[in-house]
């Protein structure tokens, strides 16, 4: 029999609630929404951008749907996912419950975090393929067209493709420590994801002031646009680490103090 808090039970737990199932029905739809505004308009752009491009094939069109939904919704989704696990058994009153089992309030906390994670992984994932497919379907399958001049072959692309795809998990690794450190200071699931959505609101508007210098470069999010540096011919790997390496420093430090704060917290819900 699975442990009642083993990853296995918090991932049939997870997958199984209807908010996971409305947020993936929301992945699967962008595509389509996008592929229909298109359509209002004309085939193809007159310029040499990213949404320019967009049409011009399943390789551009996914990363433009790609580029487009970690804005915004990939953040919301990942604050959703992480940020939405601790306090929503508080709202439910069985937070309590489940710690009397008894079972290690560091074991809670661990299964819920790494299912959190693993299913915006997977969300990515899920977007990035379907956006390939249906792009395909409505635009060919041309290879990727480079904004500013050139091409990359799908052999190319294809693994370029798959890197911006796990720089974008690495990303939200950001807002996933970010979410889990309110979510275990609240029992209110959408203050949780409010505040952790807020945070990189507040870091992006942050990083566009230039009189802040180099101090903008720790900002969470800062480095989200990096990965346009595989769309070169040649790589440039320098800002994606720095991002890379800043993302993962934000997560242990807000993941930390979340397990700090649970573990001394009193649990009344």
């Amino acid at each position: 029999m699975a442990h009642p808090l083993s990853i296995r039970a918090e991932a049939r737990r997870q997958l199984g609630r209807r908010r996971t199932l409305w947020s993936f029905v929301l992945v699967l739809a962008l595509p389509l929404v996008l592929i229909a505004a298109f359509a209002f308009g004309s085939r193809g752009g007159s310029g040499t951008s990213l949404v320019s491009l967009a049409t011009s094939g399943a390789a551009n069109f996914a990363l433009f749907t790609t580029s487009s939904a970690a804005q915004f919704l990939l953040i919301v989704l990942t604050a959703l996912f992480v940020g939405d696990a601790v306090p929503s058994e508080a709202s439910w009153s069985s937070l309590r419950y489940l710690l009397v089992a008894p079972v290690p309030r560091s074991r809670l906390l661990t299964s819920k975090l790494i299912v959190g994670l693993l299913t915006v992984a997977l969300a990515v994932v899920v977007l990035v393929g379907w956006s390939v497919f249906v792009g395909g379907l409505a635009y060919g399958w041309s290879s990727f067209s480079v904004p500013g001049g050139g091409t990359l072959d799908w052999s190319v692309f294809g693994w370029r493709l798959l890197g911006v795809a796990v720089y974008v998990i690495i990303l939200m690794l950001t807002v996933a420590g970010i979410a889990f450190f309110f979510g275990v200071r609240t029992d209110a699931p959408l203050a949780a994801v409010g505040g952790a959505v807020l945070v990189t609101i507040i870091s992006t508007i942050l990083g566009q002031i230039d009189n802040l210098g180099s101090l903008r470069n720790g900002l969470p999010l800062y480095y989200d646009r990096a990965w346009f540096d595989l769309l070169s011919p040649s790589v440039d790997w320098i800002a994606m680490r720095h991002g890379a390496l800043w993302s993962v420093l934000w997560f242990t430090a807000f993941v930390g103090l979340a397990y700090a704060v649970f573990r001394r917290k009193d649990i009344l819900s």
